[in-house]
């Protein structure tokens, strides 16, 4: 009978044992997980030090909004003159230097469409790293190959990526994994700035 009744007791010291582990537990991962606003900051239960990091977040986010501000007129400007869609020059300036007139890629193709030297060259751009040069030396190659490939988007964009020649030896995007996904990219941005400028 004794013995009955340790057990009694041994089993509910060890459900309340296993109750207050579990209630810590919870209570830890209250304070683990958060939610992320719409800026992008996460926030978390009972902690109200402040964060530095949304502030310099914030004043990256906002230089680069002025840059892409500045760039827009002359976007247009260009895109009249070539006869090519804003929206798509965006879409490649996105995809390709995510507005950075200062970005090198690791093959030497420099500024906002990312030029190579000889594309810049035939392009007549003297300076690639200049805004207005660089966009209005890819859009003037942009619209070459767009004409080339009968206004193929598709096709005229992976030209600017892997060339004209692999476009046409393999008569549609080539098999090279770095261009598919960088047809992916421009056509998601592309879609992105066409609604945007369908519901102003």
């Amino acid at each position: 009978m004794e013995r009955a009744v340790d057990i009694q007791r041994f089993t509910v010291l060890w459900l309340i044992l296993v109750f207050l582990l579990c209630l810590t537990a919870f209570s830890a991962r209250a304070d683990i997980y958060g939610y992320q606003d719409d800026e992008g900051y996460w926030h978390f239960p009972g902690n109200h030090l402040p964060d530095p990091a949304p502030k310099r977040v914030d004043r990256q986010r906002e230089r680069k909004t002025i840059q892409i501000q500045a760039y827009l007129p002359v976007i247009r400007r260009i895109a009249v003159r070539y006869g090519v869609e804003e929206a798509l020059i965006r879409a490649v300036i996105m995809a390709e230097s995510e507005w950075d007139r200062t970005a090198i890629s690791k093959k030497g193709a420099i500024g906002l469409m990312q030029l190579m030297p000889e594309t810049a060259q035939e392009m007549m751009v003297k300076n690639p790293f200049s805004p207005t040069q660089n966009i209005e030396g890819g859009v003037r190659y942009l619209r070459e190959l767009l004409t080339r490939f009968n206004n193929d988007i598709i096709l005229a964009v992976a030209a600017y990526n892997a060339g004209p020649l692999r476009v046409e030896a393999c008569g549609g995007v080539p098999p090279i994994a770095e261009t598919r996904r960088f047809v992916r990219r421009v056509l998601f941005y592309y879609n992105q700035f066409k609604y945007a400028e369908n519901i102003r």
